[in-house]
């Protein structure tokens, strides 16, 4: 499977500028023989919690063009953004997955909202995870400050080969955001694919990449810096099975401590 990350400079709050320039990478994914392309976190906005400025009710303009680019250039997409419901308040900061046909084949709402940000205060805490195919690969996806929380990828572990996480993680914690996501391919014994934006938001916070392929027995197999906007790998998703036939660590997880 060749994967493609999409480290875009996200345009703060600018939702035309930053579809416009998503389509483009998709198609560059596309051209290069990729099967998925991976999109940060709130990629169309930036993590924004004014999400009155672009949130979409339902599926909106946002979906309906990946779900377009997908079908056209043939490629899955994963993507995050701000979905909110006129009977709600709160906004969802969520992930969507679209096959090749454009079709939506997953949702994910993310469980852990930043508190720290305040985020919780705008977005409404997911309740369940997400499992999906890319290609008869089974897969998961989270998003950010979930990395934070090993019990949440525990509860996918068995199911999955891959997991995405999709994010807006600030340079500031860059080591926090590449030793938790390896450690997350160790324990579980799978494909971690770790995507996150580059540049500056209005808030002033940097962003500097490291969107990141890690190997179920812990390898870095590809590393972006500050200035990468599309990054490639290819990877072996046999590899996932055979590791865990050697070392069936898994076998081990106890249930009760599952949440």
């Amino acid at each position: 499977m060749k994967i493609a990350l999409a480290q875009m400079n996200i345009a703060w709050e600018d939702k035309a500028a930053n579809l416009a320039r998503a389509v483009e990478l998709i198609e560059s994914a596309s051209s290069r023989g990729c099967d998925v392309i991976a999109f940060p976190e709130m990629f169309n906005s930036g993590f924004s919690m004014n999400h009155s400025a672009f949130a979409e009710e339902g599926l909106g303009e946002t979906s309906a063009l990946l779900s377009e680019s997908a079908k056209k250039y043939g490629i899955y997409v994963i993507a995050g953004y701000a979905i909110k419901s006129p009977y709600e308040e709160k906004a969802r900061n969520m992930a969507f997955i679209f096959d090749k046909k454009g079709l939506l084949t997953a949702t994910y709402t993310k469980m852990r909202p930043f508190s720290f940000a305040s985020e919780d205060k705008h977005y409404i805490a997911g309740e369940h995870t997400a499992l999906f195919d890319i290609d008869n690969t089974p897969s998961s996806v989270f998003i950010c400050y979930d990395l934070r929380f090993p019990e949440l990828f525990r509860q996918v572990a068995r199911e999955i080969q891959i997991i995405f996480v999709i994010a807006s993680w600030p340079a500031s914690r860059k080591e926090h955001w590449l030793t938790l996501l390896k450690a997350r391919a160790i324990e579980n014994q799978c494909f971690i694919i770790g995507v996150n934006r580059t540049g500056s938001d209005n808030n002033g916070i940097e962003y500097s990449g490291a969107s990141i392929v890690i190997s179920p027995s812990g390898d870095v197999l590809c590393l972006g810096n500050e200035k990468d906007e599309l990054l490639f790998c290819e990877i072996n998703t046999d590899e996932t099975a055979q590791v865990r036939s050697r070392f069936p660590f898994l076998d081990d997880m106890k249930l009760e401590f599952q949440t």
